[in-house]
């Protein structure tokens, strides 16, 4: 009997240094993420003008080697202690001045990140925007929100655009619990945008293939600049610039491993999330196929997702969804022509002020 209870206390007493090295592991991970943020904390000036700062977070290294992203912002407007955090789409990069401008001046910090290979943080040894899991971006989001805590943002809301808005959805539908105060979307990418046999046979099939062989190469760059990227080009059909290397106007080829990764993201988002904090959906109030030769309609509509099937699922992702749609509003619906551009400002502004009634 002595001995059964020696032995219960033994047993006990592990359990209790184990409960107290598990604390104390997480305690020093936690320390070494504040340390590795810190050890890059001087931010530059940033090539896109304008006011704009950058640092580089170097990441934990991953398959292809070393991963950084980079953390863009304003500088921090006094005695504010909120901010937004926007995070870009795919074949894309935080170039908006417009939309940090803004964000500004309606009252908000604001702070955008170029996740790991993605513009500023592209390195040379990387394939620009291959992943195997979207959850490889989280650790990303994880540094732009802390740093936005560490310099006394207090309340934060996540945007995110296309791939960006699938990515922040996840994110934001772990178990984690109050990580942000509200999540605005702008066209997430939460479906794929072809037809039937393409989204029920041959893309589970290429998703499928993914798993194990994730660099086979299942879509090259294009030949011909794409319709998008002439309704956004200034040199074209649109009002923008912005560097080419980086929101590439050919695209760039998509491999296997990265459309199991989208896939297997929308398939969570298709079962349902269950986000906690408020949300902002939106989208065009309409789509439209890219054509071959250029089309005026193509200023006027998303041409790269279905904008119907991002309202569809988007009001799935949580309890407290905002669904709105933007009248002749683009792809990315803040590169829109200027009245629906004013007009997704005017929503995503209206829609944080009632956050604070």
């Amino acid at each position: 009997m002595t001995a059964k209870i020696i032995v219960i206390f033994a047993s006990l007493n592990d359990f209790k240094m184990k409960h107290h090295l598990s604390k104390i592991f997480k305690f020093i991970v936690l320390i070494s993420v504040f340390f590795s943020i810190n050890a890059n904390a001087q931010y530059q000036n940033d090539a896109m003008g304008n006011g704009y700062v950058s640092r580089t977070v170097d990441q934990p290294a991953d398959y292809d080697g070393k991963v950084v992203c980079t953390v863009i912002k304003k500088p921090t407007l006094d005695n504010v202690k909120k901010a937004i955090i926007y995070v870009h789409g795919y074949n894309d990069y935080f170039f908006q001045s417009a939309l940090g401008d803004s964000v500004n001046a309606h009252g908000f910090n604001f702070y955008a990140v170029d996740l790991r290979k993605y513009g500023r943080s592209i390195l040379p040894h990387q394939d620009p925007f291959f992943c195997k899991k979207m959850d490889e971006y989280f650790a990303d989001i994880d540094s732009a929100i802390a740093i936005a805590r560490q310099e006394g943002n207090e309340k934060i809301y996540l945007m995110g655009h296309s791939t960006g808005g699938l990515t922040t959805s996840l994110y934001t539908g772990q178990a984690k619990v109050g990580c942000v105060d509200g999540l605005i979307l702008n066209s997430p990418f939460f479906d794929w945008n072809f037809g039937p046999m393409m989204e029920g046979i041959v893309i589970p099939l290429v998703s499928f293939i993914g798993m194990p062989f994730k660099r086979i190469k299942v879509q090259s760059a294009s030949k011909e600049i794409d319709g998008y990227a002439q309704s956004l080009l200034k040199e074209y059909h649109g009002e923008w610039d912005y560097n080419t290397d980086y929101k590439k106007p050919k695209g760039h080829p998509k491999r296997a491993g990265w459309v199991h990764a989208i896939n297997r993201g929308q398939i969570k988002v298709h079962r349902r999330l269950d986000i906690k904090c408020p949300i902002l959906l939106m989208s065009s109030d309409k789509s439209a196929k890219e054509t071959v030769e250029w089309n005026e309609r193509e200023r006027y509509a998303d041409i790269v997702l279905d904008a119907k099937e991002i309202q569809k699922y988007g009001k799935r992702i949580g309890k407290n969804v905002t669904s709105v749609t933007i009248k002749d509003g683009k792809h990315d619906l803040l590169l829109s022509e200027k009245e629906a551009r004013d007009n997704a400002y005017k929503t995503i502004f209206q829609w944080l002020d009632n956050q604070g009634k």
